[in-house]
């Protein structure tokens, strides 16, 4: 099958949402304890100095009123008044690979895409596009269970209603799969299909089904096995014994430069070592950006003096290494993984033009619209009840 015959994985998937656009940064960290001190310093300062911390944009000053985000216990009222406490910072996925913790407060976010708030739960699945060209080493898509703040594309979730409910597919694709493999197929089973799948091409990002149930449950094992990796919702991963990497030398309290010796598969923070790293997980790049070396600068990076994101900790957290060391280990798992995807060859394929013949695409245009979930009262705007 050629890409031009394959359905796009926007008419499979219909409801997308655009990128968050944050408009501050300091609202997010990797330790939650910074983003507390940064809420502290900011509402004890007055005036000027509260208006010049805060970093006003034209969707976010400290007289916007807004209403509160979808099931978080942001403040409502205007900051330049009441700010109130600070919302119990929450894990979200802000950058490729790369938790951090966000206040989730919406006076604080110029764009936070409210409609992805309201579905995110224990349950909920979001696919989030990356800038992959035709030919791209890294990963089309991404996925998490966390609300997502990346900025590479459009978010897909998987389901259009929390609880699981309400599959984000072309209405009957699930169905018309199962019965050309001669099985039941699931929503899950689709996703984990298409991250194995899903091909960068001309006319947006392919994803090409096949009927052929002996490929079909290859790609299905195999996005299984990302969906677990990327997600990080099981067991911890792991590289057998003698690949596993270790600290050799610690962090130092201030590291400030990363150096990658491929010869010894060693990573180097300042003096601080860490080995075996693989080359696969030192060259892992989504969009063209390196991740270890994105997530490394995120950490160290000198802030502006005086700002609210020069709030951060005073040395190098022992947690910091630890999520470090996972993150190689998945970025080597992944890169595993993807010589297998890329061999993947369509055999009995669904193409596009069977997906219209049979009714299912194009999908009906309410799919491409959130579904309305509210069941319960939103506090609107200095503590009205919002009414949607």
């Amino acid at each position: 099958m050629t890409q031009d015959d394959a359905p796009l994985l926007a008419d499979l998937m219909p409801w997308s949402v655009a990128p968050l656009r944050p408009g501050r940064a300091w609202p997010s960290a990797p330790d939650a304890a910074s983003l507390r001190a940064r809420w502290d310093a900011l509402v004890t300062a007055e005036g000027p100095e509260r208006e010049a911390l805060f970093e006003p944009t034209r969707s976010r000053t400290l007289h916007s009123a807004v209403g509160q985000l979808p099931g978080r216990s942001g403040g409502t009222g205007k900051l330049v008044r009441a700010p109130g406490p600070c919302a119990e910072p929450v894990r979200v996925l802000y950058a490729p690979f790369d938790e951090r913790w966000l206040i989730p407060d919406h006076r604080l976010i110029d764009v936070a895409r409210p409609e992805l708030w309201r579905v995110a739960d224990g349950q909920q699945v979001f696919v989030v596009e990356t800038a992959a060209a035709p030919g791209s080493s890294g990963p089309p898509l991404l996925v998490s269970s966390l609300p997502p703040l990346l900025r590479t594309g459009r978010i897909r979730p998987l389901y259009r209603r929390p609880g699981g409910a309400e599959p984000n597919l072309a209405p009957g694709l699930p169905e018309h799969l199962g019965a050309r493999l001669g099985l039941a197929v699931t929503p899950l089973d689709v996703l984990a299909w298409s991250l194995a799948a899903a091909r960068p091409g001309p006319g947006g990002l392919a994803g090409p089904l096949t009927g052929d149930a002996g490929l079909w449950a290859h790609g299905v094992e195999m996005g299984r096995r990302l969906l677990r990796l990327m997600r990080r919702d099981g067991e911890r991963p792991k590289l057998p014994g003698g690949r596993r990497p270790y600290v050799r030398a610690p962090v130092p309290a201030r590291p400030r430069a990363l150096h990658y010796d491929r010869a010894e598969e060693t990573l180097h923070l300042d003096e601080g070592r860490i080995s075996p790293v693989p080359p696969l997980a030192w060259d892992f790049e989504v969009s063209g950006a390196r991740v270890l070396e994105e997530w490394f600068t995120a950490r160290t990076a000198e802030a502006a003096a005086g700002t609210l994101e020069a709030i951060r900790p005073a040395a190098w957290p022992q947690s910091w290494t630890s999520e470090l060391l996972e993150l190689i280990t998945v970025l080597a798992l992944l890169a595993e993984v993807r010589p297998r995807q890329e061999a993947l060859e369509m055999t009995a394929p669904v193409t596009a033009a069977e997906l219209h013949t049979a009714g299912i695409l194009p999908p009906p245009a309410a799919m491409r619209r959130p579904a309305s979930v509210l069941d319960h009262h939103e506090e609107g705007p200095e503590g009205q009840f919002a009414l949607l």
